[in-house]
């Protein structure tokens, strides 16, 4: 699915290829509630995963399933992310986006800091943004 939602961006399939070690759900940070999927009537439509370090916190992983892009998942899974976040006492969450998802990152609320390289591909950057938190930041999915 991590992969389907990347490709909406007009990648080839060897730059995917690339991707695919790092677009994969965490079996520690599930097991540590720090990463959780979206279902629609028992078909998986998204998922968010984060880790933290202290006072700062990785959004991981946020892909939502083509079909279901522009439902409103996406908000719900970064509004989760967010709550995660603060909830473990982190003050910002960093995000290193795919450039096509910046926009959708800044009407959540984080903000571009610099360009930062890539974490799969060598020469390439990436935006980061960061969105400051608050003990009262977020809220949980359903």
């Amino acid at each position: 699915m991590c992969i389907r939602s990347k490709a909406v961006w007009g990648y080839d399939e060897a730059f995917l290829r690339q991707c695919r070690s790092v677009l994969r759900l965490a079996p520690d940070l599930v097991t540590e509630g720090l990463a959780v999927v979206a279902e629609v009537n028992r078909r998986l439509v998204g998922v968010a995963q984060v880790s933290i370090d202290a006072e700062t916190a990785e959004l991981d992983l946020l892909f939502i399933e083509p079909t279901a892009q522009r439902s409103g998942v996406g908000r719900r899974l970064y509004d989760w992310a967010v709550g995660a976040a603060a909830g473990r006492g982190a003050t910002t969450l960093g995000i290193l986006a795919d450039p096509g998802a910046r926009p959708f990152y800044e009407r959540m609320g984080a903000v571009w800091q610099r360009e930062a390289p890539s974490d799969v591909i060598a020469g390439r950057t990436l935006p980061w943004l960061e969105h400051r938190l608050s003990s009262a930041s977020g809220s949980q999915i359903e």
